[in-house]
């Protein structure tokens, strides 16, 4: 039988390792270490966030300690006559309005690929109008932002985005612009 060049170098090395003891050691401590994190959330227990992108309150976030590791959602405070920071991330993101009127600007976002991703942002937006009640839908990859058309009140937001690209070391998020409130 002939022998492939792999069969003679692959078994080298004397290094080692208990990857799988690990993981069958996590699997087992997983239900007790479940059972601690929060189920049900209340708003005391919910951060709030002021960040390049604005007025945030984390409902849910996968650095809390609650159960839900795959999904981000937060409220966003736009006050009167403002806007939100201006932000591109690979993750789809819905957005639920609660309350106020407003608009979103996107941009088309391409891709060119050589030796490293070269993002090719369209000049002209798209403009969405939006009031309470309204989904907001972000597409993979669009930059956004959002901004209340309400001089006397401001609009709050719901942000659902998933983690799944974070989890696969894809959450490729760039802001491009802070929110006004938050430029120092």
């Amino acid at each position: 039988m002939k022998k492939y060049p792999e069969s003679e170098v692959w078994n080298k090395g004397s290094k080692t390792t208990t990857y799988y003891e690990d993981i069958l050691k996590a699997a087992k401590e997983r239900p007790e270490k479940h059972a601690k994190l929060m189920k049900v959330i209340h708003p005391e227990d919910m951060p709030w966030e002021e960040c390049c992108h604005g007025k945030i309150k984390h409902v849910i976030n996968d650095e809390m300690d609650a159960i839900s590791k795959a999904m981000n959602l937060y409220m966003q405070e736009i006050p009167a006559g403002s806007k939100s920071g201006k932000h591109r991330h690979m993750a789809e993101e819905v957005i639920f309005v609660l309350e106020g009127r407003g608009y979103d600007l996107h941009w088309d976002v391409d891709m060119k690929l050589t030796d490293r991703y070269e993002w090719i942002v369209a000049e002209e937006p798209k403009r969405f109008d939006w009031e309470a009640g309204d989904l907001i839908v972000i597409p993979v990859n669009t930059v956004h932002q959002h901004f209340n058309a309400d001089p006397d009140h401001p609009a709050r937001i719901m942000s659902a985005i998933n983690n799944v690209y974070k989890m696969l070391d894809f959450d490729d998020l760039e802001q491009i612009e802070p929110a006004p409130e938050q430029v120092k």
